[in-house]
C-alpha cells in the first residue's frame, strides 16, 4: 500500500467542503444495503433496489447534475462499436463543462493545476483540455474503432462481448438504471476489518449485474457532484504520466485509494478504492 498523499488529501477534502451540490445523505436520498455480496457471481444478497429513494427535483434543479444526465444516452454501451457523436451530443458536452467550470470545486482544481503547470491559465483552453481528456473517442483495442472515451468509461459504463462489464462507477447512473430496471444490484462488498458498510457512508463496494454481465466488484462514489468526481480524476491524470496512477488518500472519514488509468492522452478508467474509514 502506497503512503498516504498528504498534499492531494489536502486539496481533496477541501474540495469536499465546498462541494455544495453534493447530496445529503438520510436528506437528499437513502440507500439499502441489505446482504453481503456472494463470493459466486450468481448469488443475489438484495432482492430491493440499492437507491430506496432519490430527491430527483433536487438532481433536476442543481445545473451540474442535470447537464451530466443529458450526456448519459449519448453512448453505444458495446465495445466494438464505433460511437457516432452528433452535433447536439458536442453542445451538450460543451454545456456540461461549462457548468462544472464555474462550481468552486472546478476552480480549485484548475488553480492547482496552474500552481504545477499542468493547464492552461485560459478557462476557454482549459475547458479544451478537459474534453480532450475525457470525451475524446479512442479505440479500447487496437486497430478497433473509436468506440470509448474517458467520460463513457467512467461514469456510463460499457460492456465488453456481452460478458463484462467495464466501468460505471456513479452513482447517478446507477440509479437510473436501476430505476429502469437495468441494473441488479446484488449486495455490498465488505472490507475485511469491517462487517457491513452504513447507509450514510458516501463510497461503497458493491455487486451488481447490467446488461446480461454481472461485476463482481465496483467501488463508487456515493451522493457526491460530477464535479467532485471529475476533479479528483482529472488532478490525479494530469499529475501523472504513469499508465496506472495509484494515490492513496483521506477525504473527510474515508481512507481511499484513488485509481486512475489512462489511455494515450485520455482517461481509460478512474475509480476510488475504499480502504478504511475512521468511524470504525
Amino acid at each position: 500500500k502506497k503512503p498516504l498523499n498528504h498534499e492531494l488529501s489536502k486539496l481533496f477534502s477541501e474540495m469536499w467542503d465546498m462541494d455544495v451540490n453534493r447530496l445529503t445523505p438520510g436528506k437528499d436520498y437513502t440507500i439499502d444495503l441489505q446482504g453481503k455480496a456472494g463470493a459466486g457471481a450468481g448469488q443475489d444478497s438484495a432482492a430491493r433496489h440499492l437507491f430506496h429513494d432519490v430527491n430527483e427535483e433536487r438532481l433536476k434543479s442543481i445545473k451540474t447534475f442535470a447537464t451530466f444526465i443529458s450526456l448519459l444516452d449519448n453512448y453505444e454501451t458495446s465495445t466494438g462499436v464505433a460511437e457516432v457523436v452528433t452535433p447536439e451530443e458536442i453542445v451538450e458536452n460543451n454545456c456540461f463543462l461549462d457548468a462544472i467550470l464555474a462550481t468552486e470545486v472546478m476552480k480549485l482544481a484548475h488553480k492547482y493545476l496552474l500552481k504545477k503547470n499542468l493547464a492552461k491559465p485560459n478557462l476557454a483552453d482549459f475547458k479544451s483540455q478537459l474534453y480532450d481528456i475525457w470525451f475524446q473517442l479512442y479505440a479500447r483495442k487496437e486497430g478497433d474503432r473509436p468506440d470509448s472515451c474517458g467520460f463513457e468509461h467512467v461514469f456510463v459504463g460499457e460492456t465488453r462481448r456481452g460478458k463484462q462489464i467495464l466501468g460505471l462507477h456513479n452513482w447517478v447512473q446507477f440509479y437510473l438504471q436501476e430505476k429502469r430496471n437495468q441494473i441488479d444490484y446484488k449486495g455490498y462488498v465488505a472490507r475485511k476489518n469491517k462487517t457491513r458498510p452504513d447507509k450514510d457512508d458516501q463510497v461503497l463496494s458493491i455487486q451488481f449485474s447490467w446488461k446480461g454481465s454481472v461485476k463482481p466488484i465496483g467501488s463508487t462514489f456515493i451522493g457526491v457532484s460530477p464535479e467532485f468526481e471529475f476533479a479528483l480524476y482529472t488532478v490525479i491524470f494530469l499529475l501523472s504520466g504513469e499508465r496506472v496512477t495509484r494515490e492513496t488518500v483521506k477525504i473527510e472519514e474515508y481512507e481511499l485509494q484513488m485509481v486512475v488509468c489512462r489511455h494515450g492522452h485520455h482517461i481509460g478508467t478512474a475509480y476510488p478504492v475504499l480502504l478504511s474509514t475512521s468511524s470504525e
